[in-house]
């Protein structure tokens, strides 16, 4: 599933062909995805102006002018392609294909801006991604959205308030990092990289890393600081690409050729003089990369 550097990637690929584009029509070629499309979704936007386009944890938010949000998510083998001009071209080397058949677009937008006419086509032979449309000043509430903890690469985040948050907790700290009500948008990769970074063990209760009167450790500020670089490492390579995911224009990231620790089992760690392996576990059925020497 795309992680929040994928999803930011996304975004800013598809923001100059969207913003300020009118949706000439939102063509649906079937009722749903992973859930039914919103009441009337096709003729609500329809005829709308594309004012924004933001992001929050993995959700795109494509805000409209009228005052309502599209709310998309990806899912598992979502993906949204650009063809530009009356005739449809799909820019970009697909070294990870993904199915090009129309069975597979689902929802079309036929748009009309500065650029011209273009079509962003989402495409998803899963169908577990899906889109939803609320009022923008109810997007708090909203139930994808709602409880959200804060931004991991926002200024709310910080040693401070996951002191608050893991205090007096046993739950292992990477499933305390993949809680979106503790973090919003941190997945499994970039936890992996993040406690590889800062070497904390994924295993170790979360309350290790707060003090007995509740003030983070050295430890947790070392966190906080790997959690902000790694995803910015990640958006600035423009995501991982792993499996499917592919950018908007079809060509892939470059994170994965820098992980540090994320799929490389039984591979040298790369802390310098560490000499440790990287090994793998499984937590809550995901797969758990370490190095059992230097990550205590």
């Amino acid at each position: 599933m795309p992680e929040l550097p994928e999803v930011e990637t996304v975004k800013r690929g598809l923001a100059p062909t969207m913003e300020g584009a009118r949706i000439v029509r939102l063509e649906l070629r079937r009722g749903d995805l992973r859930f039914p499309f919103p009441p009337e979704f096709g003729e609500k936007a329809s005829g709308r102006t594309i004012v924004s386009l933001g992001r929050r944890a993995k959700y795109l938010l494509i805000d409209l002018d009228d005052g309502n949000t599209i709310i998309s998510h990806l899912g598992m083998s979502g993906s949204f392609r650009i063809e530009n001009g009356p005739i449809a071209e799909t820019p970009g080397e697909f070294h990870h294909p993904r199915s090009k058949d129309e069975k597979h677009d689902h929802a079309i937008f036929h748009l009309e801006g500065p650029g011209g006419i273009s079509r962003v086509i989402y495409n998803d032979p899963r169908r577990f991604g899906f889109m939803d449309m609320a009022a923008r000043t109810a997007l708090d509430i909203n139930p994808f959205l709602y409880g959200l903890g804060p931004e991991p690469t926002g200024n709310t985040l910080s040693a401070a308030y996951l002191a608050e948050r893991f205090k007096g907790k046993a739950q292992p700290l990477k499933s305390a990092l993949l809680d979106q009500k503790n973090i919003a948008g941190l997945g499994n990769i970039y936890v992996c990289e993040a406690l590889w970074r800062s070497h904390l063990k994924p295993t170790r209760a979360a309350a290790t890393l707060v003090t007995k009167t509740g003030k983070p450790t050295k430890q947790m500020e070392l966190l906080v600081a790997s959690i902000r670089d790694v995803i910015a490492d990640a958006i600035l390579a423009g995501g991982s690409s792993l499996r499917d995911h592919i950018q908007t224009d079809g060509s892939l990231g470059y994170f994965q050729h820098s992980f540090s620790v994320y799929d490389r089992e039984g591979q040298p760690c790369r802390t310098p003089d560490c000499g440790g392996t990287v090994a793998r576990i499984v937590q809550a059925g995901r797969s758990t990369f370490y190095c059992p020497v230097c990550q205590i």
